[in-house]
């Protein structure tokens, strides 16, 4: 495994004041990735910034693990929304 695609959980909990259980939470509803090895647990440098926005939203806002995955899914929704959005901007940009 190469060291600098991972981060161990220990040390994202430790980084975020956050307990090991609740990453282990997300990973069980499916919300996160996680990688197991050597009996440690790893963060795959990609899931990052969704693992954080995700904590962010339940320190910030008070919101339970089975409504972070609510809220995750809507989020994911109006992305994909607004992808589709500026493609289909760009696509009629052609025939202006």
């Amino acid at each position: 495994m190469k060291q600098e695609e991972y981060i161990t959980i220990e040390d994202f909990c430790t980084s975020h004041n956050i307990a090991s259980e609740f990453v282990i939470q997300l990973y069980d509803m499916g919300l996160i990735d996680m990688v197991f090895q050597e009996n440690l647990q790893y963060l795959p440098l990609n899931q990052l910034p969704k693992a954080e926005k995700i904590v962010r939203l339940h320190l910030d806002l008070e919101i339970n693990v089975q409504g972070l995955g609510v809220v995750t899914e809507l989020l994911d929704r109006i992305q994909d929304m607004q992808n589709e959005i500026t493609a289909l901007h760009n696509k009629l940009s052609r025939y202006e």
